[in-house]
């Protein structure tokens, strides 16, 4: 995992317990999960309005606020980006076509 993404997570599992007054992420985790995940849809479909926006500087911010976002929401359920991270490394090889198939099946 990248440096980056480490301290971030660091940064994230620190504020979490903090005082909700003075801290967005702990604000966001006493608002619960639900609301955790509503602001990673809201950062995605912002981060696809950007990405269609063709600007660059406007898709990076996007895109770091939704990773941001996502890190909030894996510390919540009590998973790291090591573990997605896991996740792409066994699907490594195999052809995102039959890795979808594969999902329907099971």
């Amino acid at each position: 995992m990248t440096d980056t993404l480490k301290r971030l997570e660091t940064i994230i599992a620190a504020r979490r317990e903090g005082d909700p007054s003075s801290s967005y992420v702990a604000s966001l985790t006493a608002k619960g999960r639900d609301k955790i995940a509503q602001k990673v849809g809201e950062e995605a479909v912002e981060t696809v309005i950007a990405a269609l926006g063709g600007d660059k500087t406007d898709l990076t911010k996007e895109a770091a606020d939704l990773v941001f976002h996502l890190a909030v929401l894996l510390a919540d359920a009590g998973l790291s980006f090591d573990d997605v991270f896991a996740e792409l490394d066994a699907r490594d090889g195999v052809s995102g076509l039959a890795e979808k198939a594969a999902r329907k099946e099971s």
